[in-house]
């Protein structure tokens, strides 16, 4: 059991596990092998599907250059209704330009006729290899199979159908009372590479059996998403891909939640808040090759611009992040990061510390038995740096990762 974060309310609990753990009203999934994933049998083709329509909403990647299934449901998502979402790994779809799109299309118009659906309620997400067309005939043969598949106990074998370089599913299934209502949300991802997401993850499914008016789940999402998948990086890099897609369809039977206000909505944002964050932090323990899990916590910045571009000036650092991978308590290369960020802060009131362990006071490093000390504390596979300015009252809290040799085999031998 990953733990509930502190904010997710007392009548909740979170779980993680298979099946029927996963199962939210109206809600059916199912996976199968398309034959996407080159050279592979692995589930590739995953689809979930409300046997109402739900209220949707979307946060998609800011990244210029976006996928085919981005700039669909970017389209789409203006109408705020889905039934279904369609997801597939081994191919991004992206860089393929109007032949993409109109692949993508066709795939979306073979799935609702299927499932006698409007088009424009189903969703697409791709993640795999920029700059291939996806096998067409491969998945729509796919499809007829996929949907006669479909059972609530699938979710599960979907989070799974959408991995690439992921060594493990991530997946996790909250429940929640809203009056006398039970109300469950689950939520999957798939990350582990070319993650600094400037908006979410790769990909991020959320769905649950919750009423919700489509403005208050908009603003609760892009909430909860700057405080979980806006805070996280293992390399500094953006997908083409990248999007958290939320279907509520309301069988719950709880009063609407329609502003901030109505009973209930406080403890729902909060629980889809922290069912993120855990996410989030799932992915940072799973990035490529990754050996530790470092929360960045930057502290006494003037606003909080400038804490974020600090903090993430250091947790990308290669020089940074290869230290941790070495255990080497290297703050030099800290501040070094913290000097180019192009924030003006005096360098002379600056701390450091790895977890309680302080390494720098005043910008003059502690000596040897200082960092000798907090190297016992970079053995840790979790830890906190936390960097204190004394500029301000502004902070963030940013997660990351080292850098280790396999992310360089796993990178170099991706298409391969």
């Amino acid at each position: 059991m990953i733990p509930v974060h502190a904010e997710a309310g007392k009548n909740s609990k979170s779980v993680v596990g298979k099946n029927s753990l996963f199962r939210v009203t109206g809600f059916s999934a199912a996976s199968t092998s398309a034959g996407i994933k080159k050279g592979s049998a692995k589930q590739d083709l995953g689809l979930i599907f409300s046997e109402v329509p739900a209220v949707a909403s979307g946060v998609f990647t800011r990244n210029l250059v976006k996928a085919a299934p981005v700039l669909l449901d970017m389209e789409r998502m203006a109408a705020g209704i889905g039934r279904a979402i369609l997801v597939n790994s081994g191919n991004a779809n992206a860089c393929t330009g109007a032949l993409g799109l109109k692949d993508a299309q066709k795939i979306s118009r073979r799935l609702s006729q299927k499932l006698a659906i409007p088009d424009d309620q189903v969703f697409l997400a791709s993640t795999g290899v920029i700059g291939q067309r996806l096998p067409l005939s491969r998945i729509s043969t796919a499809i007829p199979g996929l949907i006669e598949s479909l059972t609530p106990d699938g979710l599960s074998a979907v989070a799974e159908a959408i991995m690439t370089t992921d060594t493990f599913p991530k997946i996790l299934s909250k429940e929640l009372v809203l009056g006398k209502k039970k109300v469950r949300i689950v939520v999957m991802a798939k990350g582990a590479g070319m993650i600094q997401p400037n908006m979410a993850t790769m990909l991020c499914f959320v769905l649950t059996d919750a009423a919700i008016s489509p403005a208050l789940l908009d603003r609760m999402l892009k909430k909860a998403v700057e405080r979980s998948f806006n805070r996280i990086t293992v390399d500094g890099d953006t997908s083409t891909n990248d999007m958290v897609l939320v279907l509520a369809n309301g069988l719950a039977g709880n009063t609407l939640l329609d502003k901030e206000s109505s009973p209930g909505a406080r403890s729902f944002g909060r629980a889809l808040e922290a069912l993120l964050i855990i996410l989030a932090k799932m992915i940072i323990r799973d990035g490529e090759g990754a050996t530790k899990a470092l929360t960045l916590l930057l502290e006494g910045a003037r606003n909080k611009e400038e804490a974020r571009t600090l903090a993430f000036t250091v947790a990308n650092s290669p020089l940074v992040k290869t230290a941790l991978f070495g255990q080497d308590a290297n703050w030099g290369r800290i501040m070094a990061a913290l000097g180019r960020a192009g924030v003006d802060f005096d360098p002379n009131r600056v701390d450091i510390f790895f977890d309680t362990v302080q390494v720098v006071k005043n910008g003059i490093g502690l000596g040897a038995e200082a960092e000798n000390r907090a190297g016992e504390v970079l053995r840790k596979p979790t830890l906190t740096l936390r960097i204190h300015l004394h500029q301000g009252k502004s902070r963030t809290s940013v997660y990351t990762c080292d850098l280790s040799l396999d992310y360089v085999r796993i990178n170099a031998d991706y298409r391969t």
